[in-house]
């Protein structure tokens, strides 16, 4: 009979993490605990003193018995705004039940179901946003609801990551606003599946050899930096933004299918070189049109891209001082023991070269058609001139030496 009691009703709701209570209700319905029975209110009456007997006895423990099995009945939950302070993270696509379940753990509210019954009669719950945020313990749901709604209570410790920066430049930067040691961020970018970045990203139909790196990976956004983080902790956080934003604009699909063979990877490489290149973003598209065109196409000497920023790059990786193009000499940019020389080397590099921002990646995965394989930047603005030939090129460089470029 006791079984008729359902006792287990929170433990069950407890586990259904990530659930909505609606979906939760439909269950129990289909499953018929949820239907009334002939005489279930006597078999109620009858298990409800079994329960009490069991529990505390007739007499001196029956206070006791009917307090444990009436809180199957009600929702426990505090009075009040609570007191003290204690912080409680709000992860990013946390559901209300998720939210219920951190503020149960972290002693704000009485049980998870008080909040998740709060939140649902509050229609501007949907709006709480994730991130970390100062409560009291011990508020009641209704409280701990408004708490979170209001953004006094949001801890912001925002770090912007520019567009087109390396991991090395990253790494210096969050080290700079976490205290954490650079170190420590070379440790936790050694593996970067472990960060979340899924295998398939790293396959190539160019038949070079992989080289997983977690370089093109870290989005460049703001971050909002919940306290006491670790090296790791930031670096996920910024391999889930870029798997949202590509996900969203569904790149490693469009390129499969729109790019002739060329694989996600190759692709995030293209937009990495573009973005190093790009004076502004409205040449993005066409830096990578020309990339796509030296390596693929065939009709660009071996095939190699040779773009200075990739020789760069190998320098930074190695702790060698960069130069501009123009000072660098002819045996450095065609130096074959730099894995990265895109003169020495035919097609792309081994790796991204920096982390590109969406509209670099936007301009890889859709670039305008065109037959363009030179480029040079002529005006003070950084807009590039493009051309299919030598000759026409030779002539956008005589264009910017007029402009005082080159």
């Amino acid at each position: 009979m006791i079984d008729d009691l359902d006792l287990g009703f929170d433990e069950q709701e407890r586990g259904e993490k990530g659930r909505h209570r609606r979906g939760f209700v439909e269950r129990r319905k289909a499953t018929g605990k949820g239907k009334a029975k002939s005489g279930g209110t006597g078999k109620t009456v009858i298990a409800l003193f079994l329960a009490l007997a069991l529990l505390g006895g007739i007499g001196g423990g029956a206070y006791y018995g009917f307090d444990r099995v009436s809180n199957y009945f009600t929702t426990p939950d505090y009075d009040g705004a609570g007191s003290g302070e204690t912080t409680v993270e709000i992860k990013q696509g946390a559901l209300i039940a998720d939210m219920a379940n951190a503020l149960h753990e972290a002693g704000v509210v009485k049980s998870p179901k008080a909040f998740v019954n709060a939140a649902a009669d509050n229609s501007r719950s949907t709006n709480i946003q994730p991130g970390t945020y100062k409560v009291r313990k011990e508020m009641s749901g209704e409280s701990a609801v408004a708490a979170l709604l209001d953004l006094k209570n949001k801890i912001v410790k925002g770090l912007t990551i520019p567009e087109g920066r390396t991991a090395k430049s990253i790494f210096k930067l969050l080290s700079e606003e976490t205290k954490i040691p650079v170190k420590e961020f070379e440790a936790a970018a050694k593996d970067p599946e472990a960060l979340g970045v899924p295998d398939w990203w790293f396959k190539r139909n160019d038949d070079k050899k992989v080289s997983k790196s977690v370089e093109g990976f870290l989005f460049p956004d703001t971050y909002e930096l919940p306290p006491n983080i670790t090296a790791e902790g930031v670096l996920s956080l910024m391999v889930d933004r870029f798997l949202t934003v590509t996900g969203d604009m569904d790149f490693a699909d469009k390129v499969e299918k729109e790019r002739g063979g060329i694989s996600p990877y190759e692709a995030l490489i293209v937009a990495s070189m573009a973005q190093a290149e790009a004076g502004n973003a409205e040449d993005l598209g066409k830096i990578a049109r020309v990339a796509y065109n030296r390596a693929y196409s065939g009709n660009f000497p071996c095939s190699c891209l040779e773009f200075d920023v990739s020789v760069n790059y190998y320098w930074e990786l190695t702790g060698k001082p960069t130069k501009a193009s123009k000072d660098m000499r002819t045996e450095e940019i065609r130096d074959p023991k730099n894995p990265y020389s895109t003169h020495s080397h035919p097609g792309l590099t081994p790796t991204p070269i920096n982390n590109p921002g969406k509209l670099a990646l936007e301009g890889a995965m859709d670039p305008p058609d065109g037959p363009w394989l030179f480029f040079v930047a002529i005006d003070r603005e950084g807009h590039s001139a493009f051309a299919e030939t030598n000759a026409e090129h030779e002539r956008n460089i005589e264009k910017a030496k007029k402009n005082g470029i080159l």
